[in-house]
């Protein structure tokens, strides 16, 4: 039987992740639909691309289940301690979402206005993914130490 702990700890992981893709992707929509209105004032092609940048930060999500899979399978470690991993890194991959979003925002902005760029804007969009998964690994690394 899985306890309080425990259980509390696997779905923060994924909730605290899940919520960081909820706002990431939210401030990355808002810059495309922006983005997009600008080229249709300007009577210029709507690039579809920046739907990348859009949905960048719902990736984080993903780690965050990845992880709760992990955490849910650690037998070997007593609840607070999957409690406390769980936590802290399903905070620290939403904020990498968060971050992206915010990223990319700034990436749709000067992609759609340029039309120039989007693998610079990838790039760094990718270095605010690279701290998920960082977080993802590390955290498996810990939770199978035991």
């Amino acid at each position: 039987m899985i306890g309080t702990f425990t259980l509390v700890g696997i779905s923060a992981c994924l909730g605290f992740a899940a919520l960081g893709s909820v706002f990431g992707a939210g401030i990355a929509g808002l810059a495309a639909i922006g983005a997009w209105k600008k080229c249709f004032v300007q009577n210029k092609p709507a690039p579809m691309t920046l739907v990348a940048f859009a949905g960048a930060p719902l990736t984080q999500t993903i780690y965050g289940f990845i992880l709760m899979n992990v955490l849910r399978g650690a037998t070997g470690l007593e609840g607070w301690l999957i409690l406390g991993i769980g936590v802290f890194a399903g905070i620290a991959i939403g904020g990498s979402a968060i971050a992206q979003g915010k990223c990319s925002a700034a990436a749709c902005d000067a992609f759609g206005e340029t039309g120039q760029g989007f693998g610079n804007y990838m790039l760094v969009v990718g270095l605010c993914e690279t701290v998920a998964l960082f977080v993802m690994v590390f955290a498996i690394l810990i939770a199978s130490a035991a």
